[in-house]
């Protein structure tokens, strides 16, 4: 994926954020073999993304770990017969195996918030015909062990007793927290988050202003939208013609060569698309429902894996 950029004008570096210093402009990465290593910035991008609670329904660390959490959870598969996911979003919508009982338990009045009530109610009646009951208006009070479904101690696929903040309890041979994601911006001085813990963004520029010039944060880690796959499509463009107006200017290029800002505006209208099961789905476009045949067609059938190779290679944004 690389190979393209010249020698000597790229470097891959694998590890993680330990830090950022933003008055020095100074990133400290920690290496797999527990080194580290301090790079000055001239410019600075933060794409971390979002961990999510269970470590099977999301690259939280790495692949290694992704695999294990997904044994693990096969492992038990065969012979759970009670299932409890907490969360009524995609993730715990679309993480029910069927012939199981399955309680999916939601702190909303429907599953799926983001869709109109009356697609909600369709998806509960997909899930109802593979043996899923949705449990609503409730949250999970405790659990235990206190760490189930995490990857902390080899709990992530264990025996669990769920409380529910009603007073309701539920056993579970398996239990997936599925309640929503925690943002990776620990490493970050916290003057520059919003309060739910991303960067604090411009929504218009994707700048990070209070971290001084040629800053910049986009996805799930950034505020300038609500996260979603489509809002990281349109803000990429925007993102690099800034970077490159900013890296003009520090050049020395004056501002009618630089250009204007390239301005980026959120598409709030109505957009999920979840697969329910093998076959079926919900979801809407644009603001526009579309038919349960389809949502397979176009995402059931392999999670968009089609279109990760111009993803990443850029080729999705050439003109």
């Amino acid at each position: 994926m690389f190979n393209k950029y010249p020698d000597g004008r790229f470097r891959f570096l694998h590890g993680t954020t330990a830090a950022v210093n933003h008055t020095k402009r100074v990133a400290s990465i920690k290496l797999p073999s527990g080194e580290g290593e301090e790079i000055e910035y001239h410019a600075l991008i933060i794409a971390t993304g979002a961990s999510t609670p269970s470590p099977a329904l999301g690259l939280n660390k790495d692949v290694q770990q992704l695999r294990s959490s997904w044994a693990a959870i096969r492992k038990v598969l065969p012979t759970a017969k009670n299932i409890v996911i907490a969360g009524g979003g995609p993730a715990g919508s679309r993480s029910s195996p069927p012939k199981v009982d399955i309680k999916i338990v939601t702190s909303t009045p429907n599953i799926l918030p983001v869709l109109r009530s009356e697609i909600a109610q369709t998806a509960e009646k997909y899930l109802a015909n593979v043996g899923v009951t949705v449990i609503k208006n409730v949250r999970v009070k405790k659990v235990e062990p206190s760490n189930s479904g995490e990857d902390k101690n080899d709990q992530i696929a264990v025996p669990t007793t769920v409380t529910l903040d009603n007073g309701q309890i539920l056993e579970a041979d398996l239990y997936i927290p599925a309640t929503g994601t925690t943002p990776n911006t620990g490493f970050l001085d916290e003057t520059l988050l919003a309060p739910d813990g991303r960067v604090e963004t411009n929504k218009s520029t994707l700048r990070v202003e209070k971290a001084g010039i040629r800053v910049y944060a986009i996805g799930d880690a950034a505020s300038f939208a609500r996260p979603t796959v489509h809002s990281i499509f349109k803000a990429v463009p925007v993102l690099c013609a800034n970077i490159k107006r900013d890296l003009l200017l520090s050049g020395g290029a004056t501002k009618a060569e630089a250009g204007e800002d390239c301005i980026f505006t959120e598409d709030t209208r109505e957009a999920q698309l979840v697969p329910i099961g093998r076959s079926k789905g919900v979801g809407a476009v644009m603001g526009y429902r579309l038919p349960s045949f389809l949502i397979w067609l176009v995402k059931g059938r392999d999670y968009f894996l089609w279109t990760t190779g111009k993803l990443w290679s850029g080729e999705q944004w050439t003109k």
